[in-house]
């Protein structure tokens, strides 16, 4: 399980089923996202077997408040009813006909009227698919190939051929240690990261590859506010450049507003994708965008059999109209600024140098230490210790409507033991003593925090 040595391992089934899994699947999972080295392995959770609201239970019989929504995808709790019941109405009707069938157009219509780019529709079943699909429609639209990106966009060979640079673009900001393999050796140059924030760095590119850029990805914003003016210039710069701009909503998703994040910053860029919440869990993605970009991919081949699948049709159309019916975004924010106020308040009572900010409906830990060592490690225990107290997630929260008060108080109440505990280990120069998993790997070095 671990290279430190204990004797009492917290959730022996999970490691059992960990070590299955690594004879049959490559790497042990299916999601890099949910390898237990990024979490405190040996301690914290590997495998579920149910969840209902906002809480899980593990195979090894623990009960967990879930801080991670199902790595974003869940926005109204785990299994909810009005979702789950439609889903199952629609199972008894069928999935997948010869034929379409008129769901297509009505989620089409759906997030046509909430979404302000969209004007037409095409879908997915998970983000990297949508990436990959608005980045092909965007090359069709325009006749050019490269494209600049600043964010996390999925597992495609155009977005990973950034690391087939002599310098290892992506290894920096997002996987480090993991090569491109398999990824054509022709694609080097094809993808070029820009950073954040950073407008001139932008131009800068844009200006040296004149008139071979098709599209600027990016994600507009994660866990904290952009740069007062920074995505007004980005708009400017992308349409003085005749250049596609696509946002990447898979993760902010509609957390911020109904209508994703382009309401909430008052930027419209030529195409957003979505997944994950979209659909609370099951898999569903999409692409939006203008009528100007969208409509050459009518002449592109771009087709697969489950893209229309109607699960995934039917639970994002009854997601999307539960988020705004249930006043989701707006409970959502309430509820992170009560984590914020909450953890900051535990972290002055206990003295432990961490404070808790971020946006409101993604807040995050941030532990206020020089030395980058210390730091892992108080960040180990931190999901150590939250685990044994029933709370499972990193130093950050991914809400979901199903969080309320009970999970609030049972967070808070975990958080003030945790903290303390730390601030013990962290004043005696004891943190090591108290770790009983090696350090978390974060395999995500995000470009956009």
């Amino acid at each position: 399980m671990s290279a430190i040595d204990k004797t009492v391992c917290r959730v022996p089934r999970s490691m059992e089923l960990y070590a299955r899994a690594e004879q049959l699947i490559p790497g042990a999972t299916q999601l890099i996202s949910r390898r237990p080295s990024r979490a405190a392995m040996g301690v914290s959770p590997a495998f579920a077997t149910h969840a209902k609201g906002a809480r899980f239970w593990d195979v090894d019989g623990h009960e967990y408040i879930d801080w991670v929504s199902g790595i974003g995808a869940i926005i109204l709790g785990y299994c909810d009813p009005v979702v789950d019941a439609a889903v199952c109405k629609q199972i008894e009707s069928g999935l997948n006909y010869s034929i379409n069938h008129e769901l297509e157009i009505e989620l089409a219509e759906e997030l046509v009227a909430t979404i302000p780019c969209a004007e037409m529709v095409r879908y997915a079943k998970g983000g990297g698919d949508a990436c990959a699909i608005a980045v092909r429609i965007a090359r069709g639209a325009t006749g050019r190939e490269k494209i600049l990106f600043c964010g996390y966009h999925g597992w495609h060979d155009w977005y990973l051929a950034a690391n087939l640079s002599a310098d290892a673009t992506l290894d920096a900001h997002l996987f480090p240690g993991i090569e491109p393999i398999g990824v054509p050796q022709s694609l080097a140059g094809t993808a070029i990261p820009f950073e954040y924030g950073n407008a001139e760095s932008l131009q800068s590119l844009l200006e040296k590859h004149a008139g071979e850029v098709a599209a600027v990805i990016m994600e507009p914003l994660r866990s904290e506010e952009p740069p007062d003016g920074y995505l007004q210039q980005v708009r400017s710069l992308t349409q003085q450049h005749d250049t596609v701009l696509i946002f990447d909503e898979v993760s902010t998703g509609f957390r911020l507003s109904a209508g994703g994040v382009q309401p909430y910053l008052g930027i419209e860029p030529d195409m957003a994708v979505f997944a994950k919440s979209i659909s609370n869990g099951y898999p569903m993605g999409a692409v939006v965008g203008s009528r100007a970009v969208m409509e050459p991919a009518a002449q592109m081949f771009i087709s697969s059999t489950y893209w229309s699948d109607l699960i995934g049709i039917r639970a994002a159309l009854t997601t999307l109209r539960e988020i705004r019916r249930r006043g989701v975004p707006e409970y959502l924010q309430n509820l992170g600024r009560t984590i914020i106020s909450r953890m900051n308040e535990v972290a002055d009572e206990t003295g432990l140098p961490v404070r808790c900010g971020g946006i409101s409906v993604h807040p995050y830990l941030q532990f206020d230490v020089d030395d980058p060592t210390i730091a892992r490690q108080l960040s180990t225990l931190y999901v150590q210790e939250m685990a044994k107290r029933g709370c499972h997630g990193f130093p950050s929260f991914y809400l979901n409507a199903a969080q309320g008060t009970p999970e609030l108080d049972q967070t808070t109440a975990a958080a003030r033991e945790t903290f303390a505990l730390l601030k013990q280990g962290l004043d005696a120069g004891q943190l090591d003593g108290l770790l009983e998993a090696d350090l978390t790997q974060d395999v995500f070095r995000r470009i956009v925090r």
